[in-house]
């Protein structure tokens, strides 16, 4: 307890409300939830990647089996003769 307390008084009119420390507060809170939510949304992201990822190889490799499937008879005919 306070000397000025013990006088009389309303603890408000000694004990000062520190407003810039409770708007930091607010604003470290506020700037953790985005950072949250940004690494969220960063996490989506890359699962999307790696998704479309495993499609382009399959697409590749299904191009790559058309090309040598058509190429192999050709192969085979001209072995023949």
């Amino acid at each position: 307890m306070s000397a000025r307390r013990a006088i009389g008084g309303s603890r408000y009119l000694y004990d000062s409300f520190d407003a810039a420390h409770a708007r930091i507060d607010a604003n470290e809170m506020v700037a953790q939830e985005r950072w949250q939510g940004l690494e969220r949304r960063l996490e989506r992201i890359e699962l999307s990647l790696d998704r479309l990822e495993k499609r382009l190889w399959l697409a590749v490799y299904g191009v790559a089996a058309a090309v040598i499937s058509q190429l192999v008879p050709t192969f085979l005919a001209g072995l023949g003769h």
